[in-house]
C-alpha cells in the first residue's frame, strides 16, 4: 500500500514539474503603441477607440473603428485631438 501511495505522488509530483510550467507561463499580451496615425491607421483603418465612444464630427460620424480600451490608452495620446474617444478615426 505504502509502495502504491508513493508512486501515486511521484507520478504526480513529475506530472506537476512537467505540466505546470506549460500551463502557468503565458505571455502576457502586449498591446502595440504606433509612432503615429498613418501606422495606426494601416492596421485599424477606421481609427481606435474606448468603449461607448462617439464620433465628434459635424458630417457623416466614423462608427466603424475597433473598440479597444487597451489599445486606446496606449494610441490616444496626441492622436484624439477632439477628445471624443476615438484616436486616428478616419472618415
Amino acid at each position: 500500500m505504502r509502495r502504491v501511495r508513493r508512486s501515486m505522488m511521484g507520478a504526480m509530483a513529475i506530472a506537476a514539474l512537467v505540466l505546470g510550467p506549460a500551463v502557468s507561463i503565458a505571455p502576457a499580451s502586449a498591446v502595440t503603441v504606433y509612432s503615429d496615425c498613418d501606422e495606426l491607421n494601416a492596421d485599424y483603418p477606421h481609427g481606435v477607440g474606448e468603449p461607448g465612444a462617439v464620433d465628434s464630427t459635424s458630417g457623416v460620424p466614423v462608427t466603424d473603428f475597433t473598440v479597444d480600451q487597451e489599445l486606446y490608452d496606449a494610441n490616444a495620446s496626441g492622436r484624439d485631438r477632439d477628445k471624443d474617444g476615438i484616436a486616428c478615426e478616419q472618415h
